[in-house]
């Protein structure tokens, strides 16, 4: 695992990339923070989409000007959908697949924030996009949704900020006959895939990590993306 700088529109940023052992190819996968940031929560997701056999590249979405103001950036390109934010994300694909490991296939996923990222990136030239838990849902699903990918999305049917979402996704997936998996863990909240801090006090108000939803959800998410991206290299 490395840090590396990614050359974007506006600028450079570091990103975090895990390379598979071995020769390759491997398809790839851009990691798509969750609000909280890029901090060492990153670096386990990023070592499990590794040895799993694909190439992980993160981008840091608040590499420029200060983590608070990043936020309120980043947030407000999320919902315009268009900004550097998006920028950002198409250059750490760029990146990735111009790694001479790269088998030309790359997928997106993302958590909360991410997730929503995820979502809105999927028409523009990914294989396929894995959301975890990302709500709310956008705006304009439909319309956001037009020419997407196949999605693999995983949610928390605690999740107080997503009531409702995976049956709304598949609706639209459904309606526009785009391949999909989408399952909503009846035990699990929202960030059940992140190891945040204080994870006692947040589970109460339907947050918080679960590690038997996390497993299930990678297990879909590769086999997915197996399915799509082409199985990775022995």
């Amino acid at each position: 695992m490395q840090t590396v700088t990614i050359n974007a529109p506006a600028g450079p940023i570091d990103a975090l990339l895990s390379v598979p052992d071995g020769n390759g190819p491997w398809p790839g996968l851009v990691l798509v923070h969750d609000a909280i940031g890029y901090g060492p929560d990153n670096e386990r997701i990023s070592r499990r989409v590794a040895a799993a056999g694909y190439i992980a590249i993160t981008p840091n979405m608040f590499a420029r000007g200060g983590r608070a103001r990043c936020i309120i950036r980043v947030f407000r390109e999320l919902l315009t959908k268009r900004g550097r934010a998006l920028d950002d994300i198409l250059a750490a694909r760029d990146h990735l697949l111009a790694l001479p490991q790269a088998s030309g296939a790359v997928g997106i996923a993302g958590f909360c924030m991410g997730g929503q990222f995820a979502l809105v990136m999927s028409p523009k030239g990914f294989g396929a996009s894995a959301p975890f838990y990302g709500t709310p849902l956008p705006s304009k699903l439909s319309e956001t949704l037009d020419g997407a990918c196949p999605i693999v999305a995983s949610f928390g049917r605690r999740d107080p900020i997503g009531i409702g979402a995976a049956a709304k996704l598949e609706k639209v997936v459904d309606e526009k006959d785009i391949p999909a998996d989408i399952k909503a863990y009846p035990g699990a909240g929202h960030s059940f895939a992140n190891k945040l801090p204080a994870q006692p006090l947040i589970r109460i108000a339907g947050f918080g990590y679960n590690e038997a939803a996390e497993a299930d959800a990678w297990s879909r998410v590769f086999a997915f993306l197996g399915e799509h991206l082409g199985a990775p290299a022995d």
